[in-house]
């Protein structure tokens, strides 16, 4: 019995070391393709044929083991991308998907102007475009990125503002597309947004300039 296992077990020991070489040998054939095409949408033409140069640039080796760091640096270092997905399309094609970012505003930083993305990026001013608030003062883009969120959870409408002011004390005012300045408190924005936007709401706005809503549960006229 015991000779009858040995006998078995050197079949298959050998049965493993004939397979191990036909499939090496198979292996030793298998050629991998580089990747040829590269395709991106999401941006407009330019910006997309920008991208694609530069990646093919890095020339990329077989899809089954990219430098998704190079590759990554690559598109990330576009000021107008929020987030992008690679597709890898067998044998040798990379689809690229872009999400592009939202403009947000306006700001005037060593003199000359950008544009704030939602991705939280400076992004080069496109003249064509004149329906951004504008920020005054030097707050940092996250501040402001706060900023923006508080105002969408809150009453006002985000496309009602014409301007920021931002103040050392990191506090802001907001100005509307009617003239109307609301002075905000420091801590509660949300809350001085909602009262400011009720007041508005509840009596003849003719002759207000200035609404100053910095005080909790109070409002303040300044004609």
């Amino acid at each position: 019995m015991q000779q009858r296992k040995s006998k078995i077990i050197l079949i298959y020991f050998f049965l493993i070391i004939i397979l191990g070489s036909v499939n090496n040998l198979s292996l030793s054939k298998i050629k991998f393709n580089k990747v040829e095409n590269i395709n991106i949408s999401g941006l407009d033409n330019l910006d997309n044929a920008i991208i694609q140069k530069d990646l093919k640039s890095l020339n990329l080796g077989n899809i089954f083991f990219l430098d998704k760091d190079s590759i990554g640096k690559i598109i990330e270092s576009n000021t107008l991308i929020q987030k992008y997905k690679i597709f890898k399309k067998y044998p040798s094609t990379l689809d690229i998907e872009i999400e592009k970012t939202d403009f947000l505003a306006k700001i005037k930083q060593d003199g000359k102007t950008f544009i704030i993305g939602s991705n939280g990026k400076l992004i080069k001013n496109n003249s064509s475009i004149n329906n951004l608030p504008f920020i005054f003062g030097n707050p940092d883009i996250s501040e402001f990125l706060n900023l923006k969120k508080i105002i969408d959870s809150s009453n006002i409408l985000y496309d009602e503002i014409e301007n920021f002011y931002f103040f050392k004390s990191k506090r802001w005012d907001v100005e509307l597309t009617n003239n109307i300045l609301i002075k905000l408190s420091e801590d509660n924005l949300k809350e001085s947004l909602n009262n400011a936007f009720k007041f508005m709401n509840n009596i003849n706005l003719e002759n207000t300039k200035v609404i100053d809503a910095r005080i909790k549960n109070q409002i303040i006229l300044n004609d």
